[in-house]
């Protein structure tokens, strides 16, 4: 075969530009640093490559935001139950001083007063924690409040709850009467007229006010302030032989009314009554008796219009449709918390930390407190309140005795009368709150574990965090080692592959110019 210097030249940039691209390649992995530039390069690395790279990036997820993020809501979480809990030990304590006689002077009670008032406006502004603008009690409705932030007193619910009578009924003292204290002689000598004296008029001349207590058995709505029964109580009962039928609810619209209607706080056979002022509804002593037998469990349905800063929205804690509402456009709202089995529905938020691995993150509101706590620290301001202004009755009545216009001994032995009278108030209201507050040292107690319930649950879910960050993290490197062996190149080696594929370059155009020199006499 003849070998023609065209042939050889051709063979010779042929070979340089193999070379060349040689150069260009190990120039390319000794900038880059890595094994291939085009999945063409080598498809084997390049599919590996594109697997580490989808794992690394699901891994740095977890690890750098995923696993953090839940971190900071459980952490703002348990700090605001903490907070909780807090006042819940400041309310015990105020609770302890009240039932004793170590604090029972009139600044004493002023004080608990004060501090009672302030404690229940911060219980519930810690249920509207947040965490980066989305609230953390309130379940996957996190764009919204767990309280009403403002008076909506325009705002009208119908709220359905139902009630089982074991736990929820209690023993409850009322007191009917309420001494006036008289501002001139003539209201202080007015009960000495009586009826067919010259002057009498029965709407002056009223007898001084006895004070008369009374317990009944109670069981407390979430709410006090309401409008009234949206329908008749439904009673379930266990015992065939109570007839729900047999009982009938009264509605009165204060403890007043009530007493004003029936001659006094009493309480027909086979009745309740409903007081909307304070959302209690009072059972007589047979029905108390027979439904605690049956083991009865009630559903009241009723409404509401008006909430105060403060009060729980109650679409967190039960099934109630929103009436009316000036600043939402989609009334009516129904909400449902409750199927049609009485099982609680849950608003769970779930973060994934790894790979088919999730967490709940959240807590809601109704796992750890509801509006009792609330309706509690309400009846110890009201009892501490009337044993306040019993006092001051009393000590009205004896700065009266001292002043000159009271000195006849007429006026001095009635001024007695009244303040016998008053002292008798305030001996009832003062003995109430005492045992008031004795009775909320349990309940007290019992929402002061219930919280630490839910933050021994936050600390171990802190604690599951940990675990799987550490271990998300080693696998962030594991991948992260694996990816580096299966994309990037030693630098030492492709250094030397560069410089032996420059050298050859270096020598094919060396030898190829030294071709360019010879002709085909050169083998003549």
């Amino acid at each position: 075969m003849r070998v023609t210097n065209k042939m050889i030249m051709n063979n010779a940039s042929s070979n340089i530009n193999t070379t060349k691209e040689f150069v260009n390649q190990r120039n390319t992995q000794m900038t880059s640093q890595k094994k291939i530039d085009r999945p063409s390069d080598d498809p084997v690395i390049a599919v590996r490559s594109l697997r580490l790279s989808t794992t690394l990036s699901q891994v740095t997820q977890y690890h750098e935001k995923n696993i953090p993020d839940a971190a900071q809501w459980i952490s703002v979480t348990e700090t605001a139950l903490i907070n909780m809990r807090e006042i819940g030990n400041d309310c015990k304590q105020i609770a302890n001083k009240g039932a004793t006689d170590t604090f029972n002077s009139q600044d004493d009670r002023k004080t608990m007063l004060k501090e009672l008032e302030q404690l229940q406006k911060q219980l519930f502004a810690e249920g509207n924690a947040d965490y980066a603008n989305r609230t953390v009690f309130t379940g996957y409705r996190t764009n919204c409040n767990l309280t009403f932030t403002e008076d909506e007193l325009n705002t009208a619910y119908e709220i359905t709850q139902t009630i089982a009578i074991e736990g929820n009924m209690e023993d409850h003292r009322y007191y009917d009467g309420d001494v006036i204290i008289p501002t001139t002689e003539t209201e202080l000598l007015a009960p000495s007229i009586k009826a067919g004296d010259p002057g009498y008029d029965p709407a002056v001349n009223k007898p001084i006010s006895d004070i008369v207590k009374t317990n009944f058995y109670r069981i407390r709505l979430a709410y006090d302030k309401i409008d009234g029964l949206a329908e008749n109580i439904n009673i379930k009962v266990n015992n065939p032989a109570v007839n729900p039928d047999d009982y009938t609810v009264i509605s009165y619209d204060s403890e007043a009314a009530w007493s004003a209607a029936q001659g006094g706080k009493v309480i027909p056979e086979k009745t309740a009554v409903l007081i909307k002022e304070t959302g209690d509804l009072i059972l007589s002593n047979d029905t108390a008796e027979d439904l605690k037998k049956a083991d009865a469990e009630l559903t009241i349905k009723y409404n509401k219009k008006g909430f105060e800063e403060g009060e729980l929205r109650p679409e967190y804690y039960y099934n109630c449709v929103k009436t009316e509402d000036p600043l939402d456009v989609h009334v009516p709202v129904t909400y449902t918390k409750y199927n049609e089995n009485g099982e609680r529905k849950h608003f769970d938020i779930e973060y994934t930390i790894a790979a088919s691995q999730t967490i709940g993150i959240n807590t809601e509101a109704a796992d750890v407190f509801d509006s009792s706590i609330y309706r509690d620290v309400t009846e110890m301001i009201d009892a501490c309140q009337h044993a306040v202004s019993a006092y001051d009755k009393m000590q009205a009545l004896k700065d009266m005795k001292s002043e000159s216009q009271y000195a006849s001994n007429e006026d001095q032995e009635w001024l007695d009368i009244w303040y016998k009278a008053a002292e008798k108030e305030f001996d009832f209201y003062h003995d109430n709150m005492r045992k008031l507050f004795d009775a909320e040292i349990g309940k007290i107690d019992k929402y002061y574990a219930k919280i630490n319930l839910a933050i021994t649950d936050l600390g171990c879910k802190k604690d599951s965090l940990d675990l799987t960050k550490n271990r998300v993290g080693d696998q962030q490197q594991t991948v992260q080692s694996l990816q580096s062996l299966n994309d990037d190149i030693d630098l030492s080696k492709i250094i030397i592959d560069y410089t032996a594929a420059y050298t050859a370059y270096q020598a094919s155009l060396t030898a190829a110019g030294k071709l360019g020199d010879s002709t085909l006499l050169n083998y003549i």
